[in-house]
């Protein structure tokens, strides 16, 4: 598709065996070589699974291992999230007719992105019924065209697929086999301990529990449903599910270009990449979650691995790519003077801006909030009276000016806490 609408490119369809990086060279599994000039690698993050080789795992980090959750949950009566990252919230609120049980190692759900008001803020929203009509988005949506078929077939080969994107579950029927819409319940401030299969769990002699019905009293009894997997909690309670969501955060997909050349490492695991995209090796760059922003950053930028920020880094990197070739000058990306992530999350449009979670400022900083229940929830950081970050939950409208405030720095101590007075339009003010 992408060779019929632009004749230069030319698309390879095997996985990396070896780069030999002093020859320029790369071999593939099929047995070619491709030498190259200059090489960008984009290979992404492999998912952290809970439990290798388990076949009542899955992990969701690409199309085909979306399909494969889709498949699974048409027969599931009850699934178990693990992990508190972007993908787990946005299962956890659009699953329907399953039971979920999600468990978190945090106080609070969503910990990547918020602080435990916004959660709560959610929670409420999380525990209710579903009965409202979703938001409408106002940005490019991005699917994928005439692959299934291929999709499938990778998938069942073992292969790993496409990265998902910010509308990863468009598309996908994520219905179990109830009726009823919505049914979640949190364990908080846990782990998983071990997990059982079916035989293994009655030899065991041990008991599992019920779904709790109400999400206030806590009271369980012994569940005698006989289910194919069993999550023993480190909160020393066990139960039974179809399946496992491991959604427990990614590690960058080094591997396949690591033996025989001497990449420096980010401490997470990345290749190290300069402020134009350029690894330790001559003439090869990386881009996205395979590598580590290793350069001084802007005061109000930090790397997440996320699909917005990798398409930022690969736009960039082709863009230093040319330059050198042309042996032109290139300036740092406006992208990167500005931590700046627009989602969803349980049908709340979410916006974060610079330090939103006031990330490397230590205990100098305030914050400044205003929640108007079930409508919005707005968080600013502040540092010396200047605005270094925000969460913008709801249609607020002020993700504009924020990211205004906070690039030109204007000191705002003179206007206290009515910056988020809602009689007053600082949208207008500071237009």
């Amino acid at each position: 598709m992408l060779e019929n609408r632009f004749p230069n490119i030319k698309v390879i369809e095997s996985e990396v065996k070896q780069l030999k990086s002093e020859e320029h060279c790369i071999l593939t599994e099929d047995g070619s070589q491709y030498v190259y000039k200059k090489l960008c690698l984009c290979a992404g993050a492999k998912p952290k699974l809970i439990c290798e080789g388990n076949p009542y795992v899955l992990g969701i980090r690409d199309t085909d291992s979306a399909q494969e959750f889709q498949k699974q949950l048409t027969k599931a009566k009850r699934i178990m999230i693990i992990g508190n990252g972007g993908i787990a919230l946005e299962l956890a609120y659009e699953i329907e007719g399953c039971e979920v049980i999600w468990a978190i190692k945090d106080k609070a759900i969503g910990n990547t992105f918020f602080d435990a008001g916004a959660a709560e803020f959610l929670t409420s929203k999380l525990i209710a019924e579903k009965p409202e009509a979703k938001i409408a988005h106002k940005r490019t949506r991005y699917t994928i065209e005439g692959r299934k078929k291929e999709a499938e077939a990778k998938a069942n080969a073992g292969h790993i697929g496409s990265a998902l994107g910010p509308d990863w579950h468009e598309g996908l029927n994520l219905k179990g086999t109830k009726e009823f819409s919505h049914k979640i319940h949190i364990e908080t401030m846990c782990e998983v301990k071990k997990i059982y299969l079916q035989k293994e769990f009655r030899f065991s002699k041990k008991n599992s529990l019920n779904f709790p019905k109400d999400h206030h009293n806590q009271s369980v009894t012994t569940d005698k449903e006989i289910w194919p997997v069993y999550v023993e909690l480190t909160n020393e309670k066990i139960y039974g599910c179809d399946f496992i969501v491991s959604a427990t955060g990614v590690t960058p997909n080094v591997e396949p270009f690591l033996c025989g050349n001497k990449f420096d490492l980010g401490e997470d695991g990345g290749l190290k990449v300069d402020d134009h995209m350029r690894t330790s090796l001559p003439d090869i760059y990386a881009a996205g979650d395979v590598c580590s922003a290793s350069w001084q950053p802007s005061p109000f930028w930090q790397q997440m691995r996320l699909w917005t920020q990798a398409r930022q880094m690969g736009w960039y990197a082709a863009k230093c790519m040319a330059a050198a070739t042309l042996g032109d000058s290139i300036d740092m990306d406006f992208s990167f003077e500005l931590f700046a992530h627009v989602t969803k999350f349980f049908n709340y449009k979410v916006v974060l801006l610079g330090k939103y979670n006031a990330q490397s400022l230590g205990s100098d900083h305030e914050l400044m909030l205003r929640c108007t229940r079930g409508q919005e929830y707005i968080k600013v950081v502040m540092q010396n009276g200047r605005m270094m970050g925000a969460v913008l939950i709801g249609e607020t409208n002020l993700e504009e000016t924020f990211e205004n405030l906070i690039l030109n720095q204007m000191n705002l101590s003179s206007y206290g806490e009515d910056l988020l007075d809602p009689n007053i339009d600082i949208e207008d003010y500071f237009d």
